[in-house]
């Protein structure tokens, strides 16, 4: 197994790791937010319906657009990062630790 290959799976590991602890995060604010939302339910009353309410987009239609809307964003961003990369390449190229390996060799 290579170095590069070690690292990549501690990488890959931590990844996971940090997005199961999101993900047990979030669900812990669902439940809590559909407990809240249940208690208070019972205790607002329907609301009257404002003018022009039906030309306000609705919550869900807001969250689609705003998610992609970053998910175009950070695409952009991903080739930007890309294209500095590839813009740079003459340099590092002439880098020892360009792989992360070349210069461990040398320490070794």
């Amino acid at each position: 197994m290579t170095t590069t290959t070690t690292t990549d799976e501690a990488i890959q590991t931590t990844q996971e790791h940090i997005l199961a602890a999101v993900r047990q995060s979030q669900e812990a604010m669902v439940k809590a937010v559909t407990v809240w939302s249940e208690a208070v339910a019972k205790a607002v009353p329907e609301l009257p319906t404002q003018p022009l309410a039906d030309k306000l987009p609705t919550p869900e239609k807001l969250i689609e657009t705003s998610f992609e809307f970053a998910e175009r964003l950070l695409a952009a961003q991903h080739k930007f990062a890309n294209d500095v990369l590839a813009a740079a390449a003459p340099v590092m190229k002439k880098t020892p630790a360009r792989n992360g390996s070349k210069g461990d060799a040398k320490a070794s």
